[in-house]
């Protein structure tokens, strides 16, 4: 390692240094924020997986209980129009 430049008030040190610095930090951040969530081990790209797997999932389900609902919904409106139909036109028997 070269010994930083003073340059008036600023301490420099070469580009190629100062980007191999930033790339150690960023890896040890990285690594520190993986373990504090408990992804740090020999199994944490499987566990990744499984939580992607596990959010697939989640939104297939919101995306078919949605959609049941809005059939529900509009099957019982064609019943309650049919039902409507059947006693306007006195199918089911005689009426008041």
């Amino acid at each position: 390692m070269t010994p930083p430049r003073s340059d008036g008030d600023f301490v420099r040190i070469p580009d190629a240094e100062f980007e191999a610095m930033l790339a150690r930090a960023a890896e040890k951040g990285a690594k520190r924020a993986l373990a504090d969530v408990g992804l740090d081990g020999n199994e944490a790209a499987l566990d990744i997986r499984d939580l992607r797997s596990l959010l697939i999932c989640i939104r297939v389900i919101r995306r078919t209980a949605m959609q049941t609902a809005v059939r529900m919904i509009t099957t019982a409106a064609m019943l309650a129009l049919l039902a409507g139909i059947a006693i306007k036109l006195k199918i089911f028997g005689g009426g008041p």
